[in-house]
């Protein structure tokens, strides 16, 4: 069952490497996470097999202007055609992948199975039609037609749930046999359990017509999807256990934690074993690298982060970005080539 938005899960894959054994409560805090949040116009062309993202030498990107939010992303674009003719390209959105293999790790906001992040467009300020493309993918393997074939969902959420012990014999098999059903244990009399192994691909598209001569402006907003939990492996307590470290590695890396950061944490949630300041963690990603898919960089990016409450802190890799005016939470760069994606970390209260 995937979970619903801001929800924590506690199924852990991490559980299952041997050679990292921690206790539950520890492994359910550590990893149950959220799928990221994909997020970038990018221009593309339909083909045989889906949506296939290119670059464009047509159309530039004059600003962007991005605000992250823990209850909405909202984005707005300046597009600047660079030819003397009007240019019509296939403009796609990409929603973040769902590997039906991992789903309760997933928190949707929705569910809405083709629009499940309440995904809306306006052009030059108007709501502009959209086309969700939507495919499921085992592998490389593009399974949409099979799965129509037997009348089963592409994603399975809310009504749409798939009860594998009630699809006949026939095509359990054959889904078993074609690795579209994965073993998910045993049921309490012994029989073997079957859960959705493939991955969801999903994109809003529209056709786009940019003039000469003019800006076109473009606005997005849909509501993301958070990966929750309930502690914070950063605590001082729980980031000094050695069994522990390779995580704690991981997050000063993803996230750029720096000491002063950590300092101020410890500062909040002192050295008891026990989360004694109901300290919790929000993450969240963002897909910016298809930015560069446009005509020559981004002349004027903007981002802006608001972590909900100005008494939540925040780590994030802001590479080239420069904080605004000493506003840790505003950044803008000139000349903007995104060459990696948004990794956004928010501890506190919740």
């Amino acid at each position: 069952m995937l979970r619903r938005h801001m929800e924590t899960s506690v199924v852990s894959r991490l559980s299952t490497r041997p050679s990292f054994r921690v206790p539950a409560l520890m492994v359910a805090l550590l990893v149950a996470s959220g799928w990221p949040a994909r997020a970038n116009d990018s221009a593309a062309e339909l083909s045989i097999g889906g949506l296939q993202f290119v670059r464009t030498n047509d159309v530039a990107m004059a600003s962007e202007d991005l605000r992250i939010a823990l209850d909405r992303v909202s984005v707005r674009y300046q597009f600047a055609n660079a030819t003397s003719k009007p240019v019509t390209l296939t403009v796609a959105f990409p929603l973040p992948d769902i590997d039906l293999s991992e789903a309760e790790n997933v928190a949707l906001p929705s569910n809405d199975p083709v629009n499940f992040v309440d995904f809306e467009t306006m052009v030059d300020g108007s709501p502009a039609p959209l086309t969700i493309d939507q495919r499921a993918m085992a592998g490389n393997k593009d399974v949409t037609a099979l799965l129509r074939e037997l009348k089963l969902p592409l994603l399975p959420i809310g009504g749409r749930e798939i009860r594998v012990a009630d699809l006949p014999e026939a095509t359990r098999t054959r889904l078993v046999n074609d690795g579209l059903l994965m073993p998910a244990g045993m049921s309490d009399n012994g029989r073997q359990q079957y859960a959705p192994g493939w991955t969801i691909k999903t994109s809003a598209v529209r056709q786009q017509v940019f003039p000469p001569a003019r800006t076109v402006t473009v606005e997005h907003q849909y509501r993301p999807s958070v990966g929750s939990s309930p502690d914070t492996i950063l605590r001082s307590s729980l980031r000094r256990s050695s069994a522990l470290g390779q995580e704690v590695a991981r997050y000063r890396k993803e996230y750029c934690v720096q000491d002063a950061f950590l300092a101020e944490l410890d500062k909040r949630a002192g050295n008891s074993q026990a989360n004694t300041a109901k300290l919790q963690e929000r993450r969240i990603s963002y897909v910016l690298k298809t930015g560069s898919n446009w005509a020559g960089p981004i002349r004027s990016f903007k981002l802006t982060i608001d972590p909900g409450g100005s008494d939540r802190l925040v780590s994030f890799c802001p590479g080239r970005l420069k904080a605004t005016s000493g506003n840790t939470l505003e950044y803008s760069a000139s000349d903007f080539r995104p060459d990696a994606d948004l990794k956004i970390l928010v501890i506190g209260t919740f």
